[in-house]
């Protein structure tokens, strides 16, 4: 039967329980076991599709289209697993769902309550990933032990273990050990206080995951032991670490997996070998690189995690510590771009909606186009290349995209015809998985090692192939097309050291031990461009030597 861990977590937000399941599915792995990871979130959108990235961050996109939360994007890069769209819920959706079932009569006129009708959708978003193929799923609950929108999945999951039977559940619970500096003292008091309240919802965790930025003693882990009624075995130190990539290592050291396997009944020794090598690799990237993403949410981060960690992987692969500047695009607009750009090894024109900062992702482009920068457009980075392509080298005065100007002459980036109906009523994206046919011999194909190639999106407007053959003659190459020829996914410049848009968004599918293509490819180009004009040290066998003086008699 398949097994079932949730991890929940207590005193405060961004704790680290995404990373957490992760790691510890990551572990799992390592034994063998067949491993996949969900969460649940408290908040009442249906789905993040629609949030403001500068509160929620990425929107996540899986290869069936479900736009979903960050942490999925943590959770296949750990694992190395695609997710679904049924990997996330929501609040929002379930209740959506619970109250479509009530119009369809479903409930036969019952009254609809919390308790049973929203626990049991909650427990069958659960159940429907316990397919055959799964071991163990792995359940995250979104939000803190005490938050109020969070009790329905509290009881959800505590008659969960009553459902399936007590063997094949197990509960961790991610919690804080605050150093205070007055003091001198790691407190256990927040630990301590989240667990009660958790267990006041019926709930007594298996697992205590301490974050701190220190190591805790063992008198520690001995006082949470006794006091929170868990084994000093469950108690577990996550401390800081250097690294993402390096938290399974300090969970594994510190005996979660095996503690977790052992409430589970689960076997096998776990083997580390691939993943030490990956975090060696890691701590032994050196090469210094220095790549600017020019975005519309830079003041937060997260709104671009993805295309962050595919940076860094990239680097991994050639050995290269990639510095991310991060670089509001309004700051690039007109004669600001070379002072911004100058310094810099490569670009990143990542994607984003709306019309503020556009010009300065256009300026950016073209800025890359002529000073040989290396540029990697992505979605709607592809579309501002294509546009001041129209503007600068074709010479379209005024091109744009419809999005942003609907009185513009030339729309070079425009609904597809058969779009136009259907976005006027509220239509969606195009989002998930689609091919892509790449031309032979071009540095999209070179990059991928192959010719067709698979890619998630998540846009609506697309190149306008009524201009294809007018750019493609001013020398910009369309290297990747749908398999009708349809839809432009890639273009390209020939003789550029790295100039590549595509219309999608290939640092979904990005892992820490297998970067994607175009970021791996722009990296290199970017390697090139920083260690070509970075001054050579000086070796000894470079001096020559002083002249040899004769002594006067």
């Amino acid at each position: 039967m398949t097994k079932h861990i949730f991890v929940t977590g207590g005193v405060t937000s961004s704790l680290g329980k995404g990373l957490t399941a992760s790691s510890l599915g990551r572990l799992l792995k390592c034994r063998g076991l067949r491993v996949t990871i969900q969460k649940l979130d408290p908040y009442i959108n249906v789905d993040p599709g629609t949030m403001n990235p500068f509160e929620h961050g990425e929107v996540f996109v899986t290869d069936d289209g479900g736009e979903t939360d960050l942490d999925l994007g943590h959770y296949e890069r750990f694992i190395d697993e695609n997710l679904s769209r049924d990997s996330n819920a929501t609040t929002g959706s379930i209740y959506q769902a619970v109250l479509a079932a009530e119009r369809r009569g479903v409930f036969l006129g019952r009254t609809v309550q919390v308790i049973p009708h929203i626990t049991d959708e909650i427990k069958r978003r659960i159940t429907r990933l316990a397919t055959d193929e799964v071991d163990v799923v792995i359940t995250e609950v979104g939000g803190t032990v005490g938050d109020i929108e969070i009790l329905p999945f509290l009881e959800a999951i505590r008659q969960f273990r009553k459902d399936v039977g007590r063997e094949n559940v197990c509960y961790v619970h991610v919690t804080l050990v605050p150093y205070l500096g007055p003091s001198g003292e790691q407190k256990t008091k927040p630990t301590q206080h989240s667990v009660t309240e958790l267990r006041s919802r019926g709930i007594q965790p298996d697992a205590i995951v301490c974050r701190s930025d220190g190591p805790i003693p063992e008198s520690l882990k001995l006082k949470i032991s006794n006091l929170c009624d868990v084994p000093l075995r469950g108690v577990v130190n996550a401390v800081d670490a250097r690294h993402l990539y390096e938290i399974p290592l300090v969970l594994h050291d510190e005996g979660l997996d095996d503690e977790v396997c052992r409430i589970l009944g689960l076997a096998g020794e776990a083997d580390l070998s691939a993943w030490e090598a990956l975090v060696a690799r890691v701590d032994t990237s050196e090469r210094p690189v220095r790549i600017g993403v020019i975005g519309k949410y830079v003041s937060l981060p997260d709104a671009y995690l993805s295309v962050a960690e595919a940076l860094h992987h990239a680097g991994y692969d050639h050995g290269a510590r990639v510095r991310i500047e991060w670089i509001q695009a309004e700051d690039v607009e007109g004669l600001l771009a070379e002072q911004r750009l100058r310094d810099l090894d490569a670009i990143v024109i990542p994607g984003g909606f709306g019309e503020r900062g556009i010009e300065g992702k256009v300026t950016a482009a073209g800025y890359a186009r002529d000073h040989d920068l290396p540029c990697l457009g992505l979605c709607l980075g592809m579309q501002v290349m294509t546009i001041e392509f129209a503007r600068n080298v074709v010479g379209l005065v005024g091109a744009n995209s419809s999005e942003f100007d609907h009185t513009s002459a030339h729309k070079v980036i425009d609904l597809m015809d058969t779009q136009r109906d259907v976005v006027e009523f509220g239509g969606t994206m195009r989002l998930g998985v689609y091919p892509a046919r790449l031309t032979p011999g071009s540095v999209v194909a070179r990059a991928y090692g192959r010719e067709l190639v698979y890619e998630r999106h998540r846009h609506r407007y697309e190149f306008n192939p009524r201009y294809r053959s007018r750019l493609e003659g001013a020398g910009l190459v369309c290297s990747g097309v749908s398999p009708d020829d349809r839809l432009v996914e890639f273009v390209e410049l020939a003789g550029h050291p790295f100039w590549v848009g595509t219309q999608a968004h290939p640092e979904f599918k990005s892992r820490p031990d297998r970067p994607s293509p175009l970021f791996r490819e722009l990296v290199g180009a970017a390697l090139q461009r920083a260690e070509g004009r970075r001054p050579r040290l000086l070796d000894l066998d470079d001096i020559a030597a002083p002249p040899v003086v004769p002594a006067r008699g």
